[in-house]
Formats: structure tokens, C-alpha cells, sequence
């Protein structure tokens, strides 16, 4: 609705415009990977991409904490994540492994990034699997894209961790980015790091694991994350082969 000639413009706390800011540093982080890719830095475009989905963590947390929600806070959110996990983590591993199989690479690169829309077009509109709002308290229902970004780039983690003696074949790249890609848009339910709880008496356990990873990141970087990606797919997995077991009603 326009503003009548005669009513005064409204003001808005410029504090309440930092969960948007963070949203825009975000997919200025995963854009600037895109360009170390290219220039065959791939070390610092991972790590840019791991600092876009630490950044993505945090806008919707600000958003609540100051209360300043907006549908276009939302939409903002929703493209830059977009560009971010769906369209940077795909050419950084086509610019790396890809380009001897030129026109199958980009095949893959394109379905994994058309899985990567379809998987955030179904969470914003809040499509619910057929396990139930249950099942949505305690796991996601397919891989979300921030976990999709940091699990396709395993083969580039996998080739660095070991000083390039495991190179994965181009085509086993591709097929990889594919089956990320199908597990996004899959009906796999698949942890959620938000709705973990832990007894009190093990909070000083998992704070000192927690420091643990970040010097490990910090140490061996390529080894960690190889290491959290294989967790990550082992709670897939173990989520998957709990659902089967579960008694059917009816």
C-alpha cells in the first residue's frame, strides 16, 4: 500500500535489517567460491562454502531474536541458498573433477541443481513426507541443502585427504553428484542437528567433542570432513533401517 503525501514515512530499527545482511554476506561467500574455483583454489572455495553455511545457520536465529520476520527475509533466504548449496558446490566439483567428461559433468551438474530447487521449493511450502508432522519434530524428511553442499564435495575431500593418490574417475563423480542430488528430493528421513538432545550429565562430554572436531577442522581439515560426511550418511542410513523396522498399523 503506497504512503499518503501527508502521513510521515515509518522507521525501521537498522539493527532489525541485520538477519537480511547476513543472508546477502552469505551468498556473497558462496559466489566468491565459485571465482577460487575457477582460479583452481578449491581449498579456500570449500571453505567459503563452509563459512555461506554457517552464515545461513544464523540469519534465521537473528530473524527470531530480533523479531524481524518478512516474507521477503524468507524469500532472500530461500535464493541464497539456492546459489549457494545448490549452484556453487556443483560447479566447484565440476571446475575439480569434471571437465574431462565435459557434457556428462554438466549433465550432473544441472540435475543435481534442479534436485537442490525442488528440495527447497518443497520445504517452503511446507510439504509434509507421508511419515507424518511426527516424524518432522525429530528429522528431516531428505537431505537438506546445507548438508547436500558439504556431502557432494566428498570426492574432492576424499582426493585431498589421501595427497591426490585416490582421485575419483570422472564418472563416479558425476554418478555421485546425481545420487546427492536424489537423496535431496528423496523421501529419506535424515538427521537434524537442531532437535538432538543430550542428558545434562553428558553436556561437558559433548563441549569437549565439540572442540575436538573444530581443532581436528582446523588440523586435518580434508580428513574431518570426510569423516563428518561419512557420520552424516551412517545417521542416514541407521534413520532409514529404523523406519523399515517400525510395525505397520492397519
Amino acid at each position: 500500500m503506497a504512503r499518503k503525501p501527508d502521513e510521515p514515512p515509518r522507521e525501521l530499527l537498522v539493527l532489525k535489517l541485520l538477519p537480511n545482511l547476513v543472508s546477502i554476506l552469505a551468498l556473497c561467500s558462496g559466489l566468491t567460491a565459485i571465482r577460487y574455483a575457477i582460479a583452481g583454489n578449491f581449498t579456500l572455495a570449500v571453505l567459503l562454502i563452509g563459512v555461506a553455511a554457517t552464515l545461513d545457520g544464523l540469519d534465521g536465529r537473528l530473524a527470531r531474536m530480533l523479531k524481524s520476520e518478512s516474507a521477503i527475509g524468507a524469500e532472500l533466504d530461500s535464493l541464497c541458498d539456492f546459489v549457494n548449496f545448490g549452484v556453487t558446490p556443483a560447479l566447484v566439483l565440476y571446475l575439480w573433477g569434471l571437465r574431462p567428461e565435459t557434457s556428462l559433468g554438466w549433465i550432473a551438474v544441472l540435475v543435481y541443481a534442479v534436485c537442490c530447487m525442488l528440495r527447497l521449493a518443497r520445504f517452503n511450502v511446507g510439504t509434509k513426507a507421508s511419515l507424518g508432522e511426527a516424524a518432522e519434530k525429530t528429522s528431516f524428511i531428505g537431505v537438506p541443502s546445507p548438508a547436500g553442499a558439504l556431502l557432494v564435495l566428498s570426492p574432492l575431500y576424499l582426493s585431498n585427504a589421501t595427497n591426490l593418490v585416490m582421485h575419483p574417475p570422472p564418472l563416479l563423480v558425476a554418478a555421485w553428484m546425481v545420487g546427492i542430488g536424489a537423496l535431496m528430493i528423496s523421501r529419506v528421513r535424515t538427521p537434524s542437528l537442531k532437535r538432538i538432545t543430550i542428558a545434562t550429565d553428558l553436556v561437558r562430554y559433548a563441549l569437549v567433542g565439540a572442540v575436538i572436531v573444530v581443532a581436528a577442522l582446523m588440523t586435518y581439515p580434508w580428513t574431518t570432513l570426510l569423516i563428518l560426511c561419512l557420520g552424516y550418511l551412517a545417521g542416514v542410513l541407521w534413520l532409514a533401517l529404523r523406519s523399515l523396522r517400525k510395525p505397520t498399523i492397519g
